[in-house]
């Protein structure tokens, strides 16, 4: 199969640019509308092509590759695991329609994060913040949520999860059913997503009932995001601090989501 490269060094299959139908404007969708189950297991699908390069971490989906699958499931249990957390992976909560992001390193999973869009069933989250989540939904917006968020401290960096955030940052632009992103987080973590990405945290800290453990839900507004990156770009050239260095890559970016929607 003839493979797509950027001078970037993206690597990218001619199937990823079935995602083109992604976007609503080409799908007969309305922005408010939730496409039936089927138009969603067709999408998901399109999206086992994503590949790229990041910091010396191969990114790409696991939805589909059950060795991948595998892989990412035993260092979520491993990782939730060592903090003496029940682990996460609970298979009833898993939906086909999720995105599974994973960042390798010498062919080993080594960080790795699920995308759920409300597609209809809602999201993990609501379990605890339906209240908040309820109020963006109220006003227009389109949520997703980030879960299943693991990193292997030996081997994986805050370099892995930089290529798992740009993952999510081009499939939420390239998939165009997003303006929103919500995230349950360990409080001792929500730091750090609040300074690197722009997280803002919204609700109380409460118990997570599948890990045991204190939460909190931070909120992204996907424009604030896109905003986020336009300035990291603009600071590129001037040798921008670590913090900036984690945003994902624009150039890159731009070049992966137009290899996805041609």
């Amino acid at each position: 199969m003839r493979q797509i490269h950027t001078s970037r060094g993206v690597t990218c299959p001619p199937s990823v640019r079935d995602l083109a139908y992604l976007a609503l404007s080409g799908a007969g969708f309305q922005a408010s509308e939730i496409p039936p189950k089927q138009w969603f297991d067709e999408k998901t699908a399109a999206l086992r092509g994503l590949s790229f390069e990041r910091s010396g971490f191969q990114v790409c989906i696991a939805n589909g590759n059950e060795a991948l699958k595998r892989q990412t499931a035993k260092l979520i249990e491993r990782m939730y695991s060592a903090r003496g957390l029940f682990p996460y992976g609970m298979h009833a909560n898993i939906d086909a329609r999720d995105v599974t992001v994973v960042a390798l390193h010498g062919g080993e999973a080594v960080a790795t994060a699920t995308i759920r869009v409300d597609h209809g069933s809602g999201l993990l989250a609501d379990t605890l913040y339906n209240k908040e989540i309820d109020h963006v939904r109220s006003t227009g917006g389109r949520v997703c949520e980030i879960t299943q968020l693991a990193i292997d401290p030996e081997h994986g960096s805050h370099e892995a999860l930089a290529g798992v955030m740009q993952a999510v940052y081009v499939i939420t632009q390239a998939t165009k059913r997003v303006t929103d992103i919500f995230a349950e987080v360990n409080p001792r973590h929500a730091g750090f997503h609040q300074r690197v990405f722009g997280f803002r945290r919204v609700g109380i800290e409460k118990i997570c009932p599948r890990v045991n453990a204190p939460a909190v839900l931070l909120h992204l507004p996907l424009a604030e995001f896109e905003e986020r990156v336009a300035r990291h770009e603009r600071l590129m050239d001037m040798n921008g601090d670590r913090v900036h260095r984690l945003l994902p890559d624009p150039v890159q970016s731009r070049q992966l989501i137009r290899a996805m929607t041609g």
